[in-house]
C-alpha cells in the first residue's frame, strides 16, 4: 500500500471516528437576517461544542426538510450529496423557520462508551434503568434520529432601528412545527438576549419533561448554559451575550416495538441569532 493510499485511509477514519464522536447535530443557515429575494443555503453540522462537519444532503434519511414562513410553508430542494445541504429564496419581510426531520438511524456503542454518552447528555435515568436489568457491562444498541430547526428573520422584520430596538414580526416566534422533539421560545430572541430566555419542549406535542437542555454561543462554545425541563416541559436560560446560539436537548426511551434496538433516542436543537 502506498504512502498517500495510508494517508488518505487514516484520514478519512478519522474524520468517521470524529463523526460519531460528535453528537449534536444542527442546522447553519448561510444568513440568519436574509434580504427578501435573496438565496439562503442551508446546511446541516453534526459535531460538538457548536463545531462541526458538513453532513451532505441524504435523501434516505430525509423525513421533512421545509421551510415555514408566513406566507406559507414549502419542501427545501436540493441536489443528492450536496453540501449545502438545500437552499430556498427569501421571503417577504418576517419570521422564517427551517424544520429538518431525519429518519431513524442503528449504532451500538460499547459499554464504557455509552454509560459515558448518557452521563454526558443528562439521560442517568437509562443509565439507572441498565444497571436494574444487569445490563450496564453490555454494549449500548440504539437508534436515532433528528428533530431541529432554525429560526431566521427576513427583511425588515429582523432591522433593528436608529434606537436600538427591534421591528416586531406579524406571527409569533413561539409557533411549533409539529417536530416529533420541539423546543419552543417562550420569548423573542431578539429582545431578551442578552438576558434569561424561557424556552419548552415537546415530544409528539406534549411536554417533555426532565431533559436536559443546553445552550451554547458560537463566539464561546465551551462555556455552556444548562437546565432542566419541569412538569410543563419549561426550563429557562440565562443566556450571557448576543451572537448566534445553539439550544439542544436528547430524549431516549425504550425502543418501540418492531425496532432492532434496546433504545431510541431523539435529538433537537434550535438555532438563531440574537443582534
Amino acid at each position: 500500500m502506498s504512502r498517500a493510499r495510508a494517508a488518505a485511509i487514516g484520514s478519512g477514519a478519522f474524520v468517521l471516528a470524529a463523526r460519531l464522536a460528535g453528537h449534536d447535530f444542527w442546522i447553519e443557515p448561510s444568513t440568519f437576517r436574509p434580504v427578501p429575494g435573496a438565496e439562503v443555503f442551508v446546511s446541516l453540522r453534526v459535531g460538538q461544542d457548536f463545531r462541526g462537519d458538513p453532513v451532505p444532503r441524504k435523501p434516505a434519511l430525509i423525513e421533512r426538510f421545509a421551510l415555514a414562513a408566513e406566507n406559507g410553508d414549502a419542501e427545501i430542494d436540493g441536489l443528492p450529496g450536496a453540501d449545502p445541504a438545500g437552499s430556498f429564496v427569501a421571503p417577504a419581510p418576517g419570521l422564517v423557520w427551517i424544520a429538518y426531520r431525519s429518519r431513524r438511524t442503528p449504532i451500538t456503542l460499547e459499554p464504557d462508551r455509552f454509560e459515558k454518552y448518557l452521563a454526558e447528555e443528562g439521560l442517568e435515568h437509562v443509565s439507572k434503568e441498565r444497571a436494574r436489568r444487569g445490563e450496564s457491562g453490555k454494549p449500548g444498541r440504539e437508534v436515532y434520529s433528528r428533530s431541529v430547526k432554525s429560526l431566521l428573520v427576513s427583511g425588515a422584520a429582523g432591522a433593528a432601528s436608529a434606537a436600538g430596538t427591534v421591528a416586531p414580526a406579524a406571527k409569533a416566534f413561539d409557533r411549533p412545527l409539529g417536530l416529533a422533539l420541539e423546543i419552543l421560545l417562550g420569548a423573542d430572541p431578539r429582545r431578551a438576549v442578552p438576558g434569561k430566555l424561557p424556552v419548552r419542549i415537546l415530544w409528539e406535542g406534549g411536554p417533555a419533561e426532565g431533559l436536559l437542555v443546553v445552550a451554547m454561543n458560537q463566539a464561546s462554545p465551551d462555556r455552556k448554559i444548562r437546565a432542566r425541563t419541569d412538569a410543563r416541559g419549561a426550563a429557562t436560560l440565562d443566556l450571557p451575550e448576543a451572537g448566534v446560539w445553539l439550544v439542544k436537548a436528547v430524549r431516549m426511551g425504550p425502543a418501540p416495538a418492531g425496532v432492532d434496538a434496546d433504545w431510541e433516542s431523539v435529538w433537537t436543537s434550535l438555532t438563531f441569532e440574537a443582534p
